[in-house]
């Protein structure tokens, strides 16, 4: 298919650069302040506010920052679901110290709101603490020979993928699948007739990725389009399923931001996210690495443990697409965006 709309020039040298990876930044310090600087070693409850794929990592993050001096004493309370549902929901008064969304936009939400402040993304890593690619989760030995995109429209083919209005994982999805519509050159009213026939295989748009993987669990479609680091840790938990990454696909950079006003104990536990030691476990769980030198290891649950995250053909990013507020503004508008008049004439709107 040839079509095209999406400045691609350069992606297959991104893609050789990043290694498969998702590096854009180097190490953070962790702990460098100490408790008596950070008050970690003082009891102190820090709310985390957070889309809902990370609950899995982020626990064994807490649990081992616990045993260093800047976590010691820290207890959580934690709010997990979509990531526009959750970033509304800080933005109405919800209280976090630490917020963890699928999308930038759902930061600069928080921004405007005067809620979290305006460098909040000024560091090494441009405000990204995690980073997966959108994959194609199939049954068990890929009964429908599920290769590629081109295979999401074919007759008999039900696919789930999250619903864009409420998830950031769902944004992402449908970017990966219109930027490997485009990938060979052609024109964007072919990219929406593309985008138009997946939505007519679409069975269910559950409200979170989360959900979407409890649906396609439970026995419902043929492919669950989702994050890399989801399909493992499906795996992980014994799920039976398997994953394609198909040759063209959209690397997913999850932003986190200490609010304004925070306890001083969110800065540390920003830092050590951002370390090595907090990028290893978070690649245990099946993310790509954010920062260089991550000791990775071998991963359960990935197609090849040893090979965790290979490098696909052409690594899409979201500045292929002119940066969040541009794809925003384009795609997913409620009234004029591209994809939300798609999901409204296949009747796919919720």
């Amino acid at each position: 298919m040839r079509v095209s709309g999406v400045r691609l020039a350069g992606v297959a040298a991104l893609g050789a650069l990043l290694l498969g990876g998702c590096s854009v930044g180097s190490a953070a310090p962790s702990g460098t302040l100490g408790s008596s600087a950070r008050g970690g070693a003082t009891a102190t409850t820090l709310d985390l506010v957070a889309f809902s794929v990370p609950k899995a990592a982020d626990g064994a993050l807490e649990a081992a920052w616990a045993k260093t001096p800047d976590g010691e004493g820290v207890t959580w309370t934690e709010s997990y679901g979509a990531s526009g549902d959750q970033s509304r929901a800080v933005a109405s008064g919800l209280h976090a110290d630490f917020v963890h969304f699928s999308l930038e936009s759902d930061v600069t939400r928080l921004v405007d709101a005067g809620l979290v402040a305006e460098d909040w993304n000024a560091g090494p890593t441009a405000g990204i603490v995690s980073c997966s690619v959108v994959v194609l989760v199939v049954r068990p030995g890929n009964p429908k020979n599920i290769a590629g995109w081109d295979d999401l429209i074919k007759d008999g083919v039900q696919v789930i993928t999250p619903n864009p209005g409420s998830s950031g994982s769902a944004r992402w999805n449908i970017l990966a699948a219109w930027g490997s519509a485009i990938a060979d050159g052609g024109t964007e009213a072919e990219a929406e007739t593309y985008i138009s026939n997946l939505f007519r295989n679409v069975v269910a748009l559950p409200g979170s990725s989360r959900d979407a993987t409890s649906a396609f669990l439970s026995g419902t479609g043929d492919v669950l389009v989702s994050y890399e680091n989801e399909a493992i840790l499906a795996k992980q938990n014994g799920e039976a399923l398997d994953y394609v990454v198909p040759d063209i696909t959209l690397r997913i950079d999850n932003p986190g931001a200490v609010l304004m006003g925070a306890k001083p104990q969110a800065e540390a536990w920003l830092d050590y996210i951002l370390s090595p030691a907090g990028q290893a476990i978070y690649a245990q769980f099946g993310f790509r690495p954010v920062i260089d030198g991550v000791a990775i290891g071998s991963v359960n649950g990935a197609n090849d443990p040893k090979n965790p995250f290979p490098a696909p053909e052409q690594l899409l990013t979201i500045a292929d697409f002119g940066g969040w507020p541009t794809a925003s503004a384009k795609f997913f508008d409620p009234d004029t965006g591209i994809i939300s008049k798609i999901q409204v004439a296949t009747g796919k709107s919720s």
